[in-house]
C-alpha cells in the first residue's frame, strides 16, 4: 500500500475488473477497455503504452499490451476476450492522457466482445468496485 492513498474517479455505466483494475464500456456491440484511475495509481505515473496489433484476439486474463511506467513495464490484462479493431493511437503517441483521463480521452482498447454473456457477471459496477478500493485503501478518497 502506499504512504499517500488514492484519490481519484471510479464513475459510474462502466464495469470493472477488480482482479486487473480495468473498465469496460460497451458501446453495441463493441468494447472500450481502458485502465481504472486506481488500477494507475498503484503501478505509478505511465509513460509508454503499446498496444497489440489490430485483428488479436486477446482472452480475459491475457495482456492487450503494456505500460511502462518509471520503474518497470507491465502487462495490461484484459477484463473480456475480444478481438482487437482499434487502439487508442493518440494515447500511444501521447501516453500522459492514461494518467490524466483514463475513462474518456485516456481509453486504450476497442474490441468486438468473443465471449460477453460468459465473463460479464464477472464484472463489478461502479457501487461495488468503490467498495472493492475502499477495502485496499481505507483512506481513499474516492470522487
Amino acid at each position: 500500500m502506499s504512504p499517500v492513498p488514492f484519490r481519484g474517479a471510479i464513475p459510474d455505466g462502466l464495469l470493472y475488473d477488480a482482479e486487473h483494475d480495468m473498465w469496460v464500456r460497451r458501446e453495441g456491440t463493441e468494447a472500450v477497455i481502458g485502465a481504472t484511475a486506481y488500477g494507475i495509481f498503484r503501478a505509478g505515473e505511465i509513460i509508454g503504452f503499446t498496444a497489440k496489433p489490430k485483428g488479436a484476439e486477446v482472452d480475459r486474463g491475457r495482456g492487450l499490451g503494456t505500460v511502462e511506467c518509471a520503474k518497470t513495464v507491465l502487462a495490461v490484462r484484459a477484463p473480456v476476450s475480444f478481438v482487437l479493431l482499434a487502439a487508442n493511437e493518440g494515447a500511444e503517441e501521447r501516453p500522459a492522457i492514461l494518467n490524466r483521463d483514463p475513462y474518456r480521452d485516456g481509453w486504450m482498447v476497442r474490441g468486438r466482445p468473443t465471449a460477453w454473456d460468459a465473463e460479464q457477471p464477472a464484472l463489478l459496477d461502479a457501487a461495488a468496485y468503490r467498495e472493492h478500493v475502499a477495502r485496499l485503501e481505507p483512506g481513499a478518497v474516492i470522487e
